[in-house]
């Protein structure tokens, strides 16, 4: 029976409390007599002063909490340590929820409850960071869920968490307490609330779809986010977890579903003058949480850091508002608003930072196999010298070069301490690459040892029943504890044939293992990978003939019968013994035929992977008779007939003919169909003395390509290879280009490709730009969840001949829609080109074709779409139009709809220009010139009230709440002038991550250690007007002016545009006869003399690099105070509910109003720096102006901060 929490939370949102710590330091405590002289350490106050705690309670009561969060925040044995005062955790722990109690039952009724939550905090050390061990952790939350269960507490929330390894080691502390009082989570249930940095990702730099992944196997009731930055910040991530973790996927069955919750900050904080503040006040905190409980369904809202008893009142009125909406049945998740054709993540495995799905769109699961102890000799000699960074760097290897998504892990190795080992590994690889684990062992020590230290969501390998029952539990309950997926061998107790031989047998121990991984230890189907076992058939044994299709017959099988469930093989099994590169042969075709049979997924090296064309047919198919063991009279034995066909042979054999038997033009198309770069600049060189460079690419080089695409289309190569060859393509098309005459128009179209908002796939995109850019067009890949208003931006900004729009998910099909009908409304009709996994030919050509005016055609894959850009190009889209409507049976009605519509602009066009009245050059000049002509911009929008007025100076800012604010793209490309040139996407992004972010990362450290960087501000508001062109500010009320009689201090006069809409910044302003004052924020950042003084100091020593370096970080850095400064102003004037939770979009103005620095083409006037300088005193922060208006230090900037809607960039 579940308890009362459960069963109210089931029936209406809870409203939990809000800021225990600001509340807390509100009061006058001493620190010896109520402290007892431990410095903040808040948790020993419900010992000294249970008074005041208790009152801080009912302060949150008293306006409509539901919830309470117990005092013990800090309650556990490694943080009481520091203050010596473990002995005292379990009395801690259990006060503090006896005081929340007792707060409790004076506001509790029948009808509303109240609820004592037992707050777990994430302490001072980490697990991954090496700062603690599991064990510890898991003996110092144990004995605090102890105190908190006795003290009465209702539930617990594991908050503010900043480390995956934390929280499971919390949840499982907390499980093993209640086990131990005889309770469950359906007595006391257990809430986990992780913190989302400003970077988009928690402390470690998990994203929140990891974090669910991760901990969806343990039954907790709920995920959220806590603490760190305000609602807006956490809009992105609790979109995603209301749309998702009640999902079927992350739900692991959990009777009565999963919820969601959110205890924001009160904004952004900041120390002004020694003290933390912040910014958000009441309204616009509950008018951003009430969109959350009703567009994503959120049911457990409230507070963190900064938020008071008056943020509580009015949320928890927004709670009533929105509760009404759910309806008294209303289950996790229900709200007004969710999409309901929103796609569920898929299953999925995790590394610290993100989620691998299981299923990959275009190939298998790739297991790199090349860190195992018994199969890689480079890998085994590594591990014999505890060469670490080795180790890391042979990962990173598998990652770029062999493509894998999973990476093998196993170090068992007779005479060393295998633990150990495993424990040592896993430590540094989590951190260093970003690719899920497969811990490989025989040993559960082993496995357990990197399971403590692996924080994603591992896979085990492996589980079976040679042992019994008892060591197949065994291995279950290590998937249990700590969340990981797990592979299922087909052995079972047979003494004579344990290993499973035939399909029959194989499904039998996989049926047999499916019923007790998922009956009896709760595994959800999904994790469980079926391992059919791959024998070798390269033995000669009668036994052996048969193996590879009996493992293809069970995989088949395996997949059929267990839909939901995954397989896995370890492939190069099969060809054990063979030559190297009858085995590259034999496991090629061994996979290709696994694949068709189902296979998800293989332990491989995958750079030893031919695909079919590059495979001689006689080698083919005699490892396929060998593979099916295709024995008869004329074949008595496939397995000699493939040995062979290799006795002479090696590498280079496998290709149907060698290179000096082929023509050049031959070699030119080879190198592209074979994605073979050896020897490609000696071919194009020999190909020059016949062809001029133009004709080399068009003739030959985009020949290989049609071929490539022809063998992808037809399922003969497989994605890698595509690429592979469109990488050589590149090099080529560099190599020849500067040697061919630059003509415009050499380019065969142009395409803006994007993936639509919402939607995060970008692997088809990606295709279809690789395909169409080594096949002579231009691509304008703008990337993924890109808003229709940046596609036609880019569009319009390229003149791209076309539009490209992709997205994997069904509401990007909506979006999409959306998408064609805002093109209508513009006037807009560019050829689009639709493609996506929940997109159908049908729907496309037919619905969305008849829906837009302009041409929309159905892109099925990357050649598809390069076929229909050739079409579009050559003025033959009505060969691809007949094609349409073969299909449909009727024609489309699109060219008269763009027909009707150019009309009707046409005419609308016509009347317009017959009632024009503007005249030009009638711009006014001053309050007594001629009749002034203003734009439309709304002279009626709400006037946001400022937090003070005057200014202010800021100067304590921490550089870690700065540097995500830091441009990437400006610092790299524009600073740092680390250019792409002729790399590919992967090598300019291996480029960076090897060279650039490292050095990036190591500055950002050195700058704050040495004080280099020193960030300060100086802000204001003041009230003011428009009046024409001119911007006048008064003087503040405080320092003498008098309502009524208002001192004009400062007029600004900005230029008007001489046509368009004739904008003008003054337009943002109330004009001043309306009598009513309007309000402008002014601003002034600098990161201090010190970053110059370095700068200048490594170039006089000759050091031009990290000069360089410093510089362009210090500008950069400047920027980023001056972005992170607006935001903050934004959330001050309570208009911060526009902004977007995406740093990198708020680089383009997603947010409400605009910051303009002169200089900028709506305020060119760099002499008006002076009459800020005058209004702020930039003085105070050591800025001061140059003779041209320049600030110094360098870097700084200043900027005039607008909050009207309509206020964006705009040119005059």
């Amino acid at each position: 029976m579940p308890s009362l929490f459960l069963s109210h939370l089931a029936k209406r949102i809870l409203v939990f409390d809000g800021a225990m710590g600001t509340s807390i330091h509100q009061k006058d405590l001493d620190l010896q007599s109520d402290y007892c002289g431990c410095e903040n350490c808040t948790d020993i106050l419900v010992k000294t002063r249970p008074d005041v705690i208790q009152e801080i309670h009912e302060s949150f009561l008293a306006v409509g909490a539901d919830c309470v969060e117990t005092d013990s925040f800090g309650s556990n044995k490694l943080v009481l340590a520091e203050f010596g005062l473990t002995p005292e955790t379990y009395s801690l722990n259990k006060m503090s929820a006896e005081v929340a109690r007792a707060a409790c039952d004076r506001h509790s009724t029948r009808d509303k409850p109240r609820f004592v939550i037992g707050s777990m905090g994430p302490g001072t050390r980490l697990i991954t960071l090496g700062n603690t061990t599991w064990s510890e952790m898991h003996d110092s939350y144990r004995e605090q869920a102890r105190g908190l269960i006795d003290g009465g507490a209702d539930a617990f929330i594991i908050e503010t968490c900043q480390d995956l390894l934390q929280i499971k080691c919390a949840i499982n502390a907390v499980l093993d307490a209640l086990a131990e009082k005889g309770k469950t989570t359906e007595d006391i249930p257990i809430m986990v609330s992780v913190t989302i940095e400003t970077t988009g990702t928690m402390l470690l730099g998990t994203e929140i779809a990891a974090a669910a992944h991760a901990l969806a196997q343990y039954p907790i009731l709920s995920l959220g986010l806590n603490c760190a930055t305000g609602p807006t910040e956490m809009s992105d991530h609790v979109k995603w977890l209301g749309r998702s973790w009640g999902s079927p996927t992350l739900s692991a069955g959990r009777a009565g579903g999963r919820y969601v919750s959110v205890l924001p900050n009160a904004g952004l904080p900041i120390l002004v003058e020694g003290r933390t503040e912040y910014p958000l006040t009441p309204q616009p905190f509950a008018e951003a949480m009430e969109r959350f409980m009703v567009r994503d369904g959120v049911r457990i809202v409230g507070g963190c850091c900064g938020t008071t008893p008056e943020h509580i009142r009015v949320l928890a009125e927004a709670a009533e508002r929105a509760g009404r909406g759910f309806g008294k049945s209303a289950g996790p998740g229900a709200a007004t608003h969710i999409e309901e054709f929103s796609a569920p993540p898929a299953p999925a495995v995790t590394s610290l930072y993100s989620p691998q799905d299981y299923r990959q769109d275009l190939s298998i699961l790739i297991i790199g196999e090349r860190m195992n102890a018994s199969g890689s000799r480079a890998f085994k000699k590594l591990l014999e010298g505890e060469d670490w960074d080795g180790i890391v760097s042979l990962a990173r290897e598998q990652v770029r070069h062999d493509g894998a998504h999973v990476l093998d892990v196993n170090v068992d190795y007779a005479g060393r301490d295998n633990a150990r080992d495993m424990a040592e590994v896993v430590r540094r690889v989590v951190r260093q690459v970003n690719i899920p684990l497969m811990l490989d062992s025989t040993q559960v020590k082993t496995i357990e040892a990197g399971l403590m230290h692996a924080p994603g969501k591992c896979i085990i390998n492996s589980a079976n029943f040679e042992d019994g029952e008892h060591k197949f539990d065994e291995i279950c309950g290590l998937a249990k504890r700590y969340g990981a997926a797990l592979v299922i061998g087909s052995i079972d107790e047979d003494k004579e044939a344990s290993m499973a031989r035939t399909a029959d047998r194989k499904l039998a121990i996989a049926r047999r293992a499916f019923e007790r991984a998922t009956r009896v230890h709760g595994l959800a189907p999904a994790d469980l990978l079926f391992d059919p076992l791959v024998l070798p058939v390269s033995t000669g044994m009668e036994s052996d003939r048969r193996s590879a299709l009996e493992t293809i017959e069970g995989v088949r099988r395996i997949s059929e019968s267990l839909p939901e469930c995954q397989t896995t093989v370890g492939l190069s099994n099969v060809s054990f013994g063979l030559k190297p590169m009858a085995r590259i042969v034999l496991n090629s075709v061994f996979l290709h035929e696994l694949r068709e049979a189902g296979l998800t997924s293989a332990i491989l090296h995958f750079s030893k992977i031919l695909p079919r064309n590059k495979i001689a047919d006689d080698q083919w198919n005699a490892a396929l008779d060998l593979i099916h063991d295709r024995r008869s009279a004329e074949l008595p034995d496939p397995l000699g007939r493939f040995i062979s066909l290799f006795k002479d042979t090696d590498a280079a054999a496998t290709v149907k003919k060698t290179a000096a038997a082929l023509t050049v033009e031959e070699r030119l198309r080879r190198h592209i169909i074979d994605g073979e770069k050896e020897g490609l600049k000696e071919t194009i060189g020999a190909a020059l003395e016949k062809y001029r460079p133009l004709d080399i690419i068009n003739d030959h080089l985009l020949d290989g390509m049609k071929t490539v695409g022809e063998l992808f289309g037809s399922g003969q190569m497989q994605l890698p290879f595509v690429l592979q060859s469109a990488e050589v393509m590149k090099m080529a098309v560099a190599q020849l280009e500067p040697l061919m005459e630059r003509v415009e128009g050499q380019s065969k179209g142009k395409l803006v490709l994007a993936t639509v908002k919402g939607d995060v796939h970008d692997i088809g995109k990606n295709l279809v730009d690789i395909i169409l850019s080594n096949n002579g067009f231009t691509v304008y890949n703008i990337g993924i969840k890109q808003p229709l208003s940046e596609i036609v931006k880019a569009w319009k900004e390229h003149r791209a001949d076309a539009i490209g729009l992709s997205g994997l998910l069904v509401k990007s099909v909506n979006v999409m829609e959306e998408n064609l009908k805002e093109l209508n409304a513009m006037g807009l009709a560019p050829p689009v080109i639709l493609g996506g996994a929940a997109l159908t030919r049908h729907y496309c050509e037919s619905h969305l074709r008849e829906t837009y005016e302009g041409e929309c055609f159905y892109g099925k894959d990357a050649f598809d779409g390069l076929r229909t850009m050739d079409l579009i190009m050559t003025g033959q889209t009505e060969v691809l139009a007949s094609e349409i409507a073969e299909r449909q049976g009727k024609r489309t009605r699109a060219e008269e709809a763009i027909n009707r519509t150019r009309l009707e602009k046409l005419a609308s066009a016509q009347r317009d220009d017959a009632g024009a009245s503007l005249v030009a050059g009638s711009s006014q000049t001053g309050r007594s010139g001629p009749a002034r002509v203003r734009s439309e911009v709304s002279t009626t929008v709400g006037v946001p009230a400022a937090p003070f007025l005057g200014s202010r100076v800021v100067t304590d800012i921490d550089l870690e709440q700065i540097y995500p604010f830091i441009n990437p793209v400006a610092l790299f490309r524009g600073q740092w002038q680390v250019r792409k040139g002729a790399l590919s996407d992967a090598e300019y992004e291996a480029l960076l991550e090897d060279t650039f972010i490292p050095t990036f990362e190591a500055l950002k450290r050195r700058c704050k250690d040495e004080g280099i960087l020193r960030p300060a501000v100086v802000y204001g508001y003041f009230e003011c007007n428009s009046d024409g062109d001119d911007l006048i500010v008064w003087e503040p009320r405080s320092a003498g002016g008098q309502a009524g009689t208002p001192r004009e201090i400062e007029r600004f006069r900005f230029p008007r545009q001489p046509d368009k809409r004739r904008l003008c910044i003054s337009d943002f302003f109330r004009p001043a006869e309306s009598g009513e004052r309007d309000i402008i924020g002014l601003s002034c950042v600098t990161m201090g003399p010190q970053a110059s003084e370095a700068a200048k100091t490594l170039f006089n020593n000759n050091d031009y690099t990290n000069y360089l370096y410093l510089h362009g970080l210090g500008v950069e850095t400047a920027e980023a105070l001056a972005e992170f400064w607006h935001k903050r102003m934004r959330q001050e004037l309570g208009i911060a509910g526009d902004d977007s939770p995406r740093i990198k979009e708020l680089f383009t103005q997603h947010y409400r109003g605009s910051r303009y620095s002169f200089g900028y083409p709506a305020c060119p006037n760099m002499a008006d720096q002076e009459k800020l300088f005058r209004l702020l005193d930039p003085g105070r922060i050591g800025c001061v102006l140059t003779e041209n208006h320049q600030i110094d230090p360098e870097q700084s900037t200043s900027a005039i901060i607008v909050h009207h809607p309509e206020a964006k960039y705009f040119n005059v």
